[in-house]
């Protein structure tokens, strides 16, 4: 392999680090931007962990409520409020803040910490998951 050659894909792989760098500071950003950083979260890979445990009965997107309530802009917003949606009692007189803690919180047994919560979900047990998902609906905005 000649000189020119392998320079040529030194610098092709360099620019695909710089690419990858530049995607995650975007996300990291976004993050940040919203003021809801879970430290060891990892937005891109929360984004599977969403996609497999929660897409089912909630989206991601802006408005598009399902069997749950849509995901975005609720970092920040008080749990059981977003206009209209039906939530059990309990979550709406909870009081609960959806910061980084209380999501990791309810993530891990919804039940536990809101006893009447009408999701139907046992709970994200693995800690790693749980920061990844955080990380992930951070980006989508935040109240």
């Amino acid at each position: 392999m000649n000189r020119s050659c392998i320079r040529s894909r030194f610098l092709c792989g360099a620019a695909l680090v710089a690419l990858a760098a530049s995607a995650n500071a975007q996300v990291s950003g976004n993050a940040q931007a919203n003021g809801y950083v879970q430290a060891n979260g990892n937005a891109r890979k929360g984004e599977d962990v969403f996609t497999t445990n929660c897409g089912e009965c909630h989206s991601a997107r802006e408005g598009r409520d399902k069997r749950g309530p849509s995901l975005y802009g609720m970092v920040g917003a008080t749990a059981g409020q977003k206009a209209g949606f039906k939530y059990s009692d309990d979550l709406a007189a909870s009081g609960i803040v959806w910061d980084a803690e209380n999501l990791s919180r309810y993530l891990a047994n919804p039940r536990a910490l809101v006893p009447g919560s009408k999701m139907k979900f046992d709970g994200l047990a693995n800690a790693q998951e749980r920061a990844d998902v955080i990380a992930y609906i951070a980006t989508l905005g935040a109240h």
